[in-house]
């Protein structure tokens, strides 16, 4: 599988939006399973939410109604939009794709998210 590459971290104020993107190019990328996940230093990576290849979003319930996943098809991108953020959002946001339900088999890098006044 083609690596994702996430984009769109950076710093914002609390109660501010931010939405990331993650790009995975090839021509399978409506088939794959997606996820985010997000990680703290000394943590566990976290997760945030999946959405299945029928574009079915699952979310961890402390994501719930801030949180919002979602699918391009044709431009192959995966967004979580992120509303309300709060200082303890602040991590490393991580997209992961898989051929099936789970554990993704393919991560990308990251990209940090800042959340302070």
């Amino acid at each position: 599988q083609e690596q994702p590459v996430e984009s769109g971290g950076g710093l914002v104020q609390p109660g501010g939006s931010l939405r990331l993107s993650c790009e995975v190019s090839g021509s399978t990328f409506e088939r794959f399973f997606m996820s985010w996940y997000r990680q703290v230093p000394g943590k566990q990576r976290e997760l945030i939410a999946h959405i299945t290849p029928g574009n079915i979003p699952t979310y961890a319930e402390p994501m719930r109604g801030r949180f919002n996943v979602s699918r391009d098809i044709f431009k192959n991108a995966l967004y979580l939009q992120m509303n309300n953020l709060k200082p303890e959002d602040t991590a490393v946001y991580y997209c992961g794709s898989s051929r099936w339900p789970g554990e993704p088999e393919s991560w990308g890098l990251g990209t940090q998210v800042t959340v302070s006044s």
